[in-house]
């Protein structure tokens, strides 16, 4: 997912027409290494402080990867006739799921990956389906009943160019049904690679269009169309698609904003620093598991860096201007070891809504901002948006330690705190 890869846009192409159809990280591209290629192994299964006593039809996904050094998560999907696993990179920001693929079309191109390209069955989706003209705007028409094409571009430069195809997916479902089911994906088979290549074997889509996973997947009536996920920050987690892992009442709700329709946006947010308000305010902002960190509108993100460095005069950190693992790292008297080390030199940051009654804030406490680098000091993980869009994004590394909900049927987005993010919740089924 991630910085520098999947881009703070990602602009869909199909037959020459274009469909913004995602967003990920923004300018700045400082991924650093990539997941290594094993098959996962199911944590050992816990009672999460959200789970409710009941089990219903979903599915639960193991994590695996982190914010840092890795700079990504991905699941293990079982894919085709006959089934086979593919990392692939879960992205709330993007509908299309799709996979490097053994297919014959023009100038085939493909990225290193964990295995072997995909093969599709011969079940091609054709122009003239509703899930083709979903990544259409309404005025386009088909000029053939062939294959539907596709074409992604993203903000490093990376692409992929494919076919739409249907294929058989294995599930496990909570209340211990397995069920390989058809649903719809990309083929992909021209891939150009950006600065940092994606290290898995394509990409998960779980935004709010037809063509997500999860969509499909409630269409035909096995799940309700709700998605959720818990990222430790430890690394590991979980993802779900259903809705009994959790107690609603123990959950922070805000709506869905209709200012950014087409993405899981909350709308409008303030910026607290340390409890208090900034005058940073008005901040478009959008929930995207594509992106490893959260990004700013430039002049917010100016404002934040100013607010920070205020609070530090005085206090023994200066900047590692030699280590560049991020934009902004600063070094202690002795090497910082964990974040334990550095919390008291950071205070907490919240995002107030501006459509919310209720004052509902989400918080960053420093484990949400900050990252120790391999250099053992401490970098900033907000970092410097696309200038020209008032859009900001928050990322994987301030979802981490919490369960967070996206609510497609009640049009909400929530979220609460939990520790045990590592851990399975504990279900009849929860490995794939």
């Amino acid at each position: 997912m991630k910085v520098g890869m999947l881009g703070l846009l990602r602009v869909v192409v199909l037959m020459l027409v274009l469909r913004v159809s995602s967003l990920s990280s923004a300018s700045y591209s400082g991924k650093q290494n990539g997941r290594k290629s094993m098959l996962p192994v199911p944590a050992q299964a816990t009672t999460s402080s959200l789970m409710l006593n009941r089990v219903g039809n979903s599915v639960v996904l193991p994590l695996h990867g982190n914010v840092y050094p890795d700079g990504f998560f991905d699941v293990t999907l079982n894919i085709g006739q006959p089934s086979k696993p593919y990392f692939l990179d879960p992205d709330t920001g993007s509908d299309l799921t799709w996979l490097q693929c053994d297919f014959k079309g023009p100038c085939q191109r493909f990225t290193k990956a964990p295995h072997p390209h995909y093969k599709p069955s011969n079940n091609p989706v054709l122009c003239g389906d509703p899930l083709c003209k979903s990544l259409h705007p309404p005025e386009y028409k088909c000029e053939t009943t062939e294959q539907c094409y596709y074409e992604l571009w993203f903000q490093d430069g990376s692409s992929t160019r494919g076919v739409l195809v249907k294929d058989a997916f294995s599930f496990n479902f909570r209340d211990g049904k397995q069920l390989e089911h058809s649903l719809a994906l990309g083929c992909g088979y021209n891939q150009t690679p950006g600065p940092f290549p994606n290290p898995n074997d394509g990409v998960l889509g779980l935004g709010k269009g037809k063509l997500s996973i999860v969509s499909q997947l409630s269409m035909d009536g096995l799940v309700r169309n709700i998605i959720g996920h818990c990222m430790s920050v430890r690394g590991g987690g979980y993802l779900f698609f259903g809705d009994d892992h959790y107690d609603s009442s123990l959950v922070q709700w805000i709506s869905m904003s209709s200012d950014l329709p087409e993405y899981y946006s909350p709308g409008w947010v303030e910026l607290k620093f340390g409890g208090q308000p900034t005058g940073i305010k008005d901040l478009l902002t959008v929930f995207d598991s594509g992106s490893s960190y959260t990004y700013l509108y430039p002049p917010a993100y100016e404002s934040l860096i100013t607010l920070v460095e205020e609070e530090l005069i005085g206090k023994s950190l200066k900047q590692a201007l030699d280590d560049e693992t991020l934009p902004i790292c600063w070094k202690g008297e002795r090497p910082f070891k964990s974040l334990d080390d550095v919390r008291e030199y950071f205070k907490p940051i919240a995002l107030s809504f501006a459509n919310d009654e209720k004052d509902t804030q989400f918080e960053l406490p420093p484990e949400a901002y900050l990252i120790i680098s391999h250099k053992e000091n401490v970098c900033l993980g907000i970092l410097n948006g696309t200038a020209g869009r008032n859009l900001n994004i928050i990322g994987d590394i301030s979802m981490q330690d919490k369960v967070v909900i996206y609510d497609n049927e009640k049009q909400r987005i929530g979220w609460a705190p939990e520790k045990n993010c590592d851990q399975l919740p504990k279900s009849k089924s929860t490995s794939i």
